[in-house]
């Protein structure tokens, strides 16, 4: 068992990820907040607040970040790159992830996610709960998919962006940089930077 992880972040979606990594044999040693939390659910030893001057990164650890803000996210991988810290992808025993799909560092595999061939997906990445990805998507850095979104084949998604819970992302779709689709939304045109969309089929909001 891999013991040497230590997780950043310790509320809601940190709690999902430390249950995916118990199921693959990941057993995490601390984490780091703002503060020490008092609800400890899983008896982890505080190793303090990563964005204090003082702290202390280790180089014997893997880091992971339990936090599911894209942009918070982001910030938080930076540090740990600043300081050179090792990162580990977290893998639920469930996920089916095809052979030749090819990610980077840090990334996210809920359970029963599942990752078809030739996709090709960036760091710091979080696929939830039963989401979709079908063969030769190519995705960004930082992106999040909700639970049971699906994105066809060949969709391409920029650095940043939310794909809601439960939408659907027609094949061959691009979507931009730092978007948010709506949970449930139907996305059947491409949809440029910055925008949010939502509804079936998926209209702008913003």
């Amino acid at each position: 068992m891999l013991d040497n992880v230590v997780i950043i972040g310790y509320s809601g979606h940190a709690y999902v990820v430390i249950e995916a990594a118990l199921s693959a044999g990941i057993s995490i040693e601390g984490y780091c907040d703002m503060t020490q939390r008092s609800n400890n659910p899983y008896g982890l030893n505080y190793h303090g607040n990563e964005t204090s001057e003082s702290f202390v990164w280790r180089d014997d650890v893997f880091y992971f970040i339990g936090i599911g803000d894209n942009s918070i996210r982001e910030r938080a991988a930076n540090r740990i790159i600043n300081n050179k810290g090792k990162f580990i992808n977290i893998i639920h025993k469930s996920a089916c992830v095809s052979s030749t799909a090819e990610f980077g560092n840090g990334v996210f595999f809920n359970a029963n996610v599942t990752v078809n061939a030739l996709v090709n997906l960036g760091s710091h990445c979080i696929l939830n709960t039963g989401c979709i990805v079908e063969h030769e998507c190519v995705i960004g850095n930082f992106v999040h998919i909700g639970p049971g979104a699906v994105l066809a084949g060949n969709v391409i998604v920029g650095d940043g962006s939310f794909i809601g819970a439960n939408s659907v992302v027609k094949q061959g779709i691009k979507i931009g940089s730092n978007v948010i689709i709506g949970a449930g939304a139907v996305v059947i045109e491409d949809v440029s930077d910055g925008r949010v969309v939502a509804g079936n089929p998926a209209k702008k909001i913003k």
